[in-house]
């Protein structure tokens, strides 16, 4: 599934018309360097407060394919972590991990069988608060599909090509075909992970002259509905406002790896 790039005026009012933390509107709040017990307890009460629910109902009934009042919406299971490519990797900073937590999410779903992702973040604040809901299962799908590859390992995303792999024992696996095509079907060395990425993103990152023409967030002016390479993207970026006011993370469907 690949995000969809929107304006970051729709953005914000998204963010505003939920009361969700406007994160994406600007650089995200650093996380926490791991997800603790306590971390994945606040997020799963954030995820199933009944506000939540409430936005989850219209969300899941946004294309008339259930009633708000019979969408029912449900939170199973813990928050899981999901990492993207970590700036200070591309960078080269002495022990960067390749990946770092981006924000926590949740597992929804209707009484329709609809699913989503609640995404929940650290805010400013220091609460964890749910700041975007995303259509299907993507961070689920890949944190069990390389805990199956590579037992013990990093799962995360490069949003930059929405590519997915995990990495460990000094190397990085693919676990979709965007991340094959990028590192072969049998994985390159984290060394050789390290080269591609800054390669292709090392004067892409905050502080460069790309970043404060506003690009970094993934997104070129302009660029609404295109796929646009570009980096740190924002832990809520690429919203959309859907047809019934709600804050949507588009993702195209594609075959499932």
């Amino acid at each position: 599934m690949t995000l969809r790039a929107t304006a970051a005026a729709a953005v914000l009012a998204a963010t505003a018309l939920l009361g969700l933390a406007p994160q994406a509107g600007a650089a995200p709040v650093p996380q926490p360097a791991q997800a603790t017990a306590e971390h994945v307890a606040a997020a799963g009460r954030a995820a199933a407060a009944p506000d939540t629910l409430a936005t989850l109902s219209r969300f899941f009934a946004r294309e008339g394919r259930v009633s708000v009042a019979a969408a029912q919406p449900r939170v199973e299971g813990e928050a899981i972590p999901v990492h993207h490519l970590s700036p200070e990797f591309v960078a080269g900073r002495a022990g960067a991990p390749v990946a770092r937590l981006e924000f926590l999410a949740s597992r929804a779903v209707s009484a329709d069988g609809q699913e989503a992702a609640l995404w929940t973040a650290r805010t400013e604040a220091g609460r964890w608060e749910v700041v975007n809901i995303a259509t299907g299962d993507d961070e689920f799908r890949y944190a069990r599909l390389g805990a199956e590859k590579l037992p013990g390992g990093t799962v995360f995303r490069e949003p930059q090509i929405d590519a997915w792999y995990v990495a460990g024992g000094g190397r990085v696996l693919p676990l979709d075909d965007d991340a094959a095509g990028a590192v072969g079907a049998g994985g390159v060395t984290l060394g050789a992970y390290r080269a591609r990425v800054a390669a292709a993103y090392g004067d892409k990152l905050p502080g460069s002259r790309y970043a404060e023409r506003g690009a970094a967030g993934g997104y070129a002016e302009g660029a609404a509905g295109a796929d646009v390479p570009g980096v740190a993207l924002p832990a809520a970026g690429a919203l959309a406002l859907g047809a019934a006011g709600l804050l949507v993370l588009r993702r195209r469907r594609r075959a499932r790896a």
